[in-house]
């Protein structure tokens, strides 16, 4: 087995609940089991403006499935839920990313491990170092020590953007 981390993220058709149908989804296939869930976070979109605000989790996992067929499972499980892709970074009922998979780095046209937006968003990076926060990302580094040293680059800038814990998922 294999200690894989997957985000997952919603803003329409009762986000709580499409995620927490995702990850049900995804504890019920063999060869993967959940270990544990961040709870959920709200964040702004990242994309046009004019959607609603983002419910985000992770889970972390042990699989024995490939990368590539964990992609396809996820894939399957946004489908099942009713994804509809209507255009980039928009509104969507279900999003599950595969963030980590063990300790490998992969970089393929449908798929790149870690994920390419782990210390960039906080809605993800929060959720993962609430599950484990001594997190080392492939290629990079100790997740909290990218993000303190980002964090200290960008003294001074303004943002916006903020992500929020709010709850258990039950």
């Amino acid at each position: 087995m294999q200690r894989a981390y997957i985000g997952l993220g919603s803003n329409i058709d009762q986000p709580r609940l499409q995620i927490k149908t995702a990850m049900a989804a995804l504890d019920a296939l063999d060869a993967v089991h959940v270990l544990a869930d961040s709870g959920y976070y709200r964040s702004r979109p990242m994309g046009p403006a004019d959607q609603p605000d983002y419910i985000n989790a992770v889970v972390e996992i042990d699989t024995s499935l490939t990368p590539q067929a964990l992609l396809r499972q996820c894939q399957q499980i946004e489908q099942q839920q009713g994804r509809v892709k209507k255009r980039h970074w928009g509104e969507r009922c279900i999003d599950l990313d595969i963030l980590l998979y063990a300790q490998q780095q992969i970089v393929q046209e449908d798929l790149t491990i870690p994920h390419p937006g782990i210390c960039e968003r906080d809605f993800v990076y929060m959720p993962l170092l609430k599950l484990s926060p001594n997190i080392h990302i492939p290629g990079i580094g100790p997740l909290k020590q990218q993000l303190a040293a980002a964090h200290a680059a960008a003294q001074g800038a303004s943002s916006d953007y903020a992500c929020v814990f709010t709850g258990d998922i039950q």
